[in-house]
Order: C-alpha cells, then sequence, then structure tokens
C-alpha cells in the first residue's frame, strides 16, 4: 500500500476519533441545554394551564405571554432589583476578591491556610448558607442586631422591612461570590511573570503605581472572564433570596429570577407561559452580555 492511500485513511481514523470523543459533550449539551431551551421558549410562546400543560395541547398564544409580562405592575421593580442586586453584588465581590488575591500573592505564612478558610462560604450548600444569613439577620434573635444593641444602634429589620431586605440579600449574595473571584483572580496573578513586577521596581514605580500600571492591565483577560461568569451567575440567582426573603415583603426584594419561579410555581393556578417568558429574558440578558464580552475579546486580538 502507497503512502498516499495511506495518508487519507489516517486522516479518516483521526477524524472519527475527534468525533467519537466530541459526542459525549455534544450529547450532553444537546439533552441538558438545548431541549430545555427549545423547550422553555416553546412554552412561553403558548397558553398552558395545568391541565394542558400535562396533555400537551396548549393553543399557540405567540407574543402574548411577553407582552402580558411588560404589562404587568411587578415587571419594572423586579427588572431594577435585578440591575441593582447583580451591579452591586458584582461590584463588591470583584474589589474584595481582588484585594484579597493581591493580599495572599505575597505567599506569607499561614497564606494557605487562610485561602482555604475563605473557600467555605463557596463550597458550602447554598441553603445552608442562606438559613445562616436568614438566622443572622433576623429582626428579634439574629446576632446583627445583637451586635448593634451593643454599640447602641436600635435593631433593623433586615428581611421584614422594604428599605432593607433587597440590601439584606445582596450582603449575602456578596459574601458567597468572594471566594470565587479570589480563586480566579489568584489563578490570574500567578500567570503574572516576576520579571514585570522588578522591572517596574527598577523604573521607580511604588506599590500602588505597580499595581494599577501592572498588575491591573496584565489581569484585565482573566478579570473580564471573572466578571462575565459573576454576571451570568447573578442574575440567575433565586435560591438564595427565595429562602431569605421569598422577594418579599411587598415584593421589595423581588428579581426577575423568584419572579419567574413564582409565575410558574408558587401559585396555586401556575402561569406557564408568562413564567417561561420571564426566564428567556434572563437567558437573553445573559446572551447580550456574552456577545459584547466575545467581541470586546476579539478587538483585543485583533489590536
Amino acid at each position: 500500500m502507497s503512502r498516499a492511500t495511506r495518508t487519507p485513511a489516517r486522516t479518516r481514523s483521526g477524524q472519527w476519533a475527534a468525533w467519537a470523543f466530541l459526542a459525549p459533550v455534544v450529547l450532553y449539551l444537546l439533552i441538558f441545554y438545548a431541549y430545555p431551551l427549545y423547550h422553555n421558549v416553546e412554552l412561553s410562546l403558548r397558553n398552558y394551564t395545568v391541565r394542558s400543560f400535562v396533555q400537551g395541547d396548549a393553543p399557540f398564544a405567540g407574543f402574548a405571554n411577553y407582552a402580558k409580562v411588560f404589562a404587568d405592575a411587578t415587571f419594572a421593580p423586579a427588572l431594577w432589583h435585578t440591575i441593582v442586586f447583580t451591579v452591586v453584588s458584582l461590584a463588591f465581590q470583584f474589589t474584595i476578591g481582588l484585594a484579597l488575591a493581591v493580599f495572599f500573592s505575597r505567599n506569607f505564612r499561614l497564606s494557605a491556610t487562610l485561602r482555604a478558610l475563605f473557600l467555605v462560604p463557596w463550597l458550602l450548600p447554598l441553603i445552608v448558607s442562606a438559613s445562616t444569613w436568614s438566622w443572622m439577620l433576623n429582626s428579634e434573635s439574629g446576632v446583627v442586631n445583637a451586635a448593634l444593641s451593643w454599640v447602641g444602634a436600635g435593631p433593623v429589620n433586615w428581611l421584614t422591612s422594604p428599605d432593607w431586605s433587597l440590601w439584606s440579600v445582596i450582603i449575602a449574595n456578596i459574601w458567597i461570590g468572594i471566594p470565587f473571584n479570589l480563586v480566579v483572580l489568584y489563578s490570574g496573578l500567578q500567570a503574572i511573570p516576576s520579571a514585570v513586577y522588578e522591572a517596574a521596581a527598577l523604573d521607580g514605580a511604588g506599590p500602588w503605581q505597580r499595581f494599577w500600571r501592572v498588575t491591573f492591565p496584565l489581569l484585565r483577560p482573566v478579570s473580564a472572564i471573572t466578571l462575565l461568569l459573576g454576571l451570568v451567575y447573578t442574575l440567575k440567582v433565586f435560591d438564595i433570596i427565595w429562602i431569605m426573603t421569598k422577594g418579599g415583603p411587598s415584593d421589595a426584594s423581588t428579581t426577575l429570577a423568584t419572579w419567574s419561579y413564582r409565575l410558574g410555581f408558587g401559585n396555586l393556578l401556575p402561569s406557564f407561559g408568562p413564567g417561561a417568558a420571564v426566564g428567556n429574558l434572563l437567558i437573553v440578558m445573559a446572551l447580550v452580555f456574552g456577545l459584547v464580552y466575545i467581541r470586546v475579546q476579539r478587538r483585543q486580538a485583533a489590536a
């Protein structure tokens, strides 16, 4: 057999091997991502009731469910709460995570032990974390109000006041998200060559200048993906809010995620179509930011 005959055979064999390794990933994406997404879109375009949901004979409604969602009085407050919850959480999670990553990059004694302790909020089940914060912020028996009383401040209705409920779940979410930012940003810092800092020090740059002129620019790609992943996760946060406040009181901490669940599963007469429509809006929001990230990355690569 000639070499020209063996080469196409090896090429085809390599292609089949590549497809064999790729097949499990493709099946996983189709079963757990593509099909649920298709079903959610189909659900939002039909007028489902409990009976039709079981029998599958719901009439086609077009974009009537989306119009119903936009016209609902809950939509504007829920959208605003989602924006505030996401922006404030990301800002504090990233800032504190970056500060801790820079702090631990010095590799002092017990650095590894302290880093491991900071991972505890990330490793705990969310139901445990949210329940713990609910207990800590309890108006009558919470340790936070007890600490406030020691310094002479009055008690705060963290979970039952419309002025504080949203900020309470934001504080809990910040605490839970800091370890993720710490781990990713710390890994990015370790990838920066020490020679760059030595050159900056020889040029007379101080610690603050080295951070802004060296660390922060070189950490930009890692920072971008950290913020993007944090954004996608924070947009869909449901369990923390539902366990702590259930979106109340009076929808004061209702976000699009909790509203979607309440529409679809939180009532005796569920509104499957509008609930799916709200969920699709969250998907579109995450997709838009993902596309923006890809475009920015391509521009930076081409520059």
